[in-house]
């Protein structure tokens, strides 16, 4: 299953290193990608929603799951 996450804050290369990083040590996340210019983070796996925001929001990014 993919969802999609709003995340602010992120500005840089750098920053989506740190989101996708978190988003791939959650379990049941089996890829993550992050961009800045578009504020948002794709994830593949079946990881729970409550899981993948806070990891998100650990690691200094506000997160909301779109659509929801």
């Amino acid at each position: 299953m993919s969802r999609t996450l709003s995340v602010d804050g992120m500005g840089c290369d750098g920053c989506e290193d740190i989101v996708e990083n978190a988003l791939n040590g959650v379990d049941g996340v089996t890829d993550a990608e992050a961009d800045h210019e578009a504020g948002a983070a794709t994830v593949e796996g079946d990881a729970d929603r409550e899981d993948l925001l806070r990891s998100v929001e650990l690691a200094g990014y506000e997160a909301a799951v779109d659509g929801a």
